[in-house]
């Protein structure tokens, strides 16, 4: 039962981390420095989070749920990056869309991958890990697909600094 709270309250945080609704201090502790927390192009609104990936240890390992992301990958530099897709017009929390980041640093080509879809609260989130070895500023390039639409591009900066 101890389990199923932790990933409870785990749910919780990211889910508040990724609409802001967490007291500054905790973000800043676990996000390091999101220049640019939230962004609408294309008739999304998406909030986005990047957290060290031992936050996420434990969601998913216990009970019948498979490992989030197929596991988390060891190391020091690997971080969760998850985002939160709404309708920019009706507020709607946005569940089937396919995300897909790309996370660069300054002047380098970066990983690519699809994010998958995750449950959060109650609520579909998008995320992954991705391997951020320096300090640097990244880009994080959101493309959001649904339906036949033309896919949606949106871009954050993300300062990491530890």
């Amino acid at each position: 039962m101890a389990s199923q709270s932790r990933r409870q309250a785990m749910a919780i945080f990211l889910g508040a981390l990724c609409v802001g609704g967490l007291p500054p201090m905790w973000v800043d502790a676990a996000i390091a420095q999101v220049i640019e927390q939230s962004k609408t192009a294309g008739g999304f609104k998406v909030y986005l989070g990047v957290v060290p990936a031992e936050i996420v240890k434990g969601l998913g390992a216990a009970g019948k749920e498979p490992p989030m992301h197929g596991g988390i990958p060891e190391g020091a530099h690997e971080y969760h990056v998850v985002a939160a897709v709404f309708d920019a017009a009706t507020g709607a929390r946005v569940s089937d869309a396919v995300v897909t980041a790309e996370v660069s640093g300054l002047g380098l080509s970066g990983s690519r991958k699809k994010l998958e879809p995750m449950q959060i609260a109650g609520t579909t989130t998008y995320g992954g890990f991705f391997n951020l070895p320096g300090f640097d500023l990244y880009t994080v390039k959101l493309a959001i697909e649904r339906g036949a639409a033309s896919p949606a591009v949106l871009e954050f900066r993300y300062g990491h600094r530890r």
